[in-house]
């Protein structure tokens, strides 16, 4: 399976940070800082996204510093599966991002929890729909950092890409020079 990331064929899959959630998260700070770049670069670069939230009633919407930044025809699922792939909602928008905007066949995650949501999402992804499965580490948290540094280890072993949210960006943007990149350098000044 190919392992670069392109702007054109890849999707972002933010999963569920939430009001109530983010604060239990280690390094919470961090999670959101790269969170708000990936958006920031999906949006300069025209990558769509999903967006999901897990039980929004009890847990809370996506966090303000976040949602200013999704674009208004993104799909946001309201969601109680771990798996964002068992979501009845998710082939439907997965299909349509794809037919509206192109095959994607690089999926992009970041979000809480690493060791539930968003490992349930990668094994998913590449058992289901056999993708190329994309983790922006320093993206995505759990309450422990124990527990995130697991799972990040067990999403490597199975065939995912596991790096830094620089290393994703800077992938898509491809080359240096380019009004994308000027525009997406301050992001890490």
């Amino acid at each position: 399976m190919r392992r670069s990331i392109k702007a054109r064929s890849s999707f972002l899959l933010m999963i569920d940070i939430q009001e109530r959630l983010i604060p239990a998260i280690h390094d919470k700070d961090i999670v959101i800082q790269n969170s708000v770049r990936l958006l920031t670069a999906a949006r300069e670069l025209s990558v769509p996204s999903i967006v999901t939230e897990q039980y929004p009633k009890g847990i809370g919407s996506t966090i303000n510093e976040l949602k200013a930044l999704i674009p208004e025809d993104t799909t946001i699922l309201d969601k109680v599966e771990f798996s964002c792939c068992e979501n009845p909602g998710f082939g439907d928008a997965f299909l349509n991002l794809s037919f509206n905007s192109g095959t994607k066949d690089t999926v992009i995650l970041f979000g809480v929890e690493s060791h539930i949501c968003v490992l349930a999402t990668a094994i998913d992804m590449l058992e289901k729909y056999n993708l190329n499965v994309v983790i922006a580490a320093d993206a995505c948290g759990s309450r422990t950092a124990e527990n995130h540094a697991l799972a990040l280890e067990a999403a490597r072993s199975l065939g995912c890409l596991v790096v830094p949210t620089e290393t994703v960006i800077y992938h898509m943007l491809e080359k240096a020079g380019t009004p994308q990149f000027k525009a997406l350098l301050p992001l890490f000044k």
